[in-house]
């Protein structure tokens, strides 16, 4: 039974029938909430600080996204079966836990240096790490062996955040660039073969130009960005590290040029993938860039353009191609895409202009936190009924 089949044939609650479904609903949901809350403890005073929005950020929200992702394309993979139903609900249960216990360590006091709240949201990334190992075993898919070992790292990462901030007291500097270097290393590697191939297929209905195909290229950029990304995690303020993440930045530029993403501005289903990848490039240079010139290029601005634009653009972009694919609707963004993907790249590109203008850096900071939880709360409004509701009936 392919994967089709077994979600024709699962019976449940149509929220628990394919990963992509709760995960993506939950995870958008909960990017609205965290931004706004740490926003205003930033602003007012206030119990989340600067280690909860950092974890959630990357391993709450990114987290999800990228598991329910993958619980959506292993199978695919590997033509075993899709987790659903049962096991699907207890994978969001531990991610739902781990919320639960990072809330409950920063609206409470006594919980500092708790170590329960740390093993209960660790639970979470091991176990689709566990999961994903499994499947890409038994179905001998040694392509995304690559895509194991990340999921992996990532989840390490998380554990290393706990260990970390304990340790320190504070934001876990080596366990957040990881983590965001492995996001980031995703993002380039499977962003690298969808943005691309959905482009193709919808360039072949209209008998528009092709993107590049897959090659020595694509393979040089790739080796870069994950050699400029570990320099990165494990010595940021080295000169070398700050040429190769420029490098890294100006491989992946030429590599999106290759696709063709100007041809594809009058579908923004597809436009969308190109914009998101090419945050990624930019964010590559303008962390390169702080390192080699820290006067004149703050490090926020790099980092907030791989976050706020690379992670918060690309995922919304995979969040909602997949959403209507995977619901039975039809491939069109349609005006209310269009209206999400406004809102979340205005958000990125307030967000970095905060780091590079220090004088109006908490106005900013406010404008991008709005638009950033607008366009998430209407990805939740329009997208939740498609996620939890039915596949309409043909």
């Amino acid at each position: 039974m392919n994967t089709a089949a077994a979600m024709r044939a699962y019976q449940g609650p149509a929220l628990f029938s394919i990963g992509l479904r709760p995960f993506f609903l939950f995870s958008a949901i909960w990017a609205a909430v965290a931004v706004p809350l740490w926003v205003h403890a930033f602003t007012a005073g206030g119990p989340v600080g600067l280690t909860w929005h950092v974890h959630e950020m990357l391993f709450g929200y990114a987290g999800g996204v990228i598991v329910g992702f993958l619980m959506t394309a292993v199978p695919n993979w590997t033509g075993r079966m899709p987790v659903v139903g049962p096991p699907l609900m207890a994978m969001v249960g531990l991610w739902l836990a781990g919320r639960a216990a990072m809330l409950a360590t920063a609206f409470s006091p006594d919980l500092a240096g708790a170590v329960w709240p740390a093993v209960v949201d660790s639970l979470f990334l091991l176990a689709m790490a566990g999961l994903i190992w499994r499947e890409i075993l038994a179905g001998r898919n040694w392509r995304n062996l690559p895509v194991a070992v990340m999921v992996s790292l990532l989840a390490l990462s998380n554990v290393g955040f706990h260990v970390e901030a304990h340790l320190t007291g504070g934001v876990a500097p080596i366990a957040t660039r990881a983590a965001l270097a492995l996001i980031t290393m995703l993002i380039a590697l499977i962003g690298g073969r969808i943005t691309p191939s959905f482009t193709r297929n919808w360039q072949l209905k209209r008998q528009g130009p092709l993107p590049a195909t897959t090659g020595r290229f694509d393979a040089l950029t790739l080796a870069v960005t994950g050699l400029a990304l570990a320099g990165w995690t494990a010595a940021p303020e080295q000169a070398v590290v700050g040429w190769a993440m420029t490098a890294a930045g100006a491989l992946n530029l030429i590599r999106l040029a290759r696709w063709r993403g100007e041809a594809t501005t009058a579908e923004p289903l597809v436009l969308i993938l190109h914009l998101g990848y090419l945050w990624l490039a930019v964010g590559l240079g303008l962390v390169g860039a702080s390192v080699l010139w820290p006067n004149l290029i703050a490090a926020s601005a790099g980092i907030h353009a791989l976050t706020a634009g690379a992670v918060g653009v690309m995922t919304l972009a995979v969040m909602t191609r997949a959403g209507r694919g995977h619901t039975g609707r039809p491939l069109e963004a349609g005006w209310t895409g269009s209206l999400i993907y406004i809102l979340i790249n205005a958000a990125a590109l307030t967000r970095v202009v905060g780091g590079l203008w220090p004088a109006h850096y908490q106005p900013l900071l406010i404008v991008s936190a709005g638009l950033w939880c607008l366009a998430f709360l209407t990805f939740a409004v329009v997208y939740g009924p498609m996620l939890a509701l039915p596949r309409p009936r043909a």
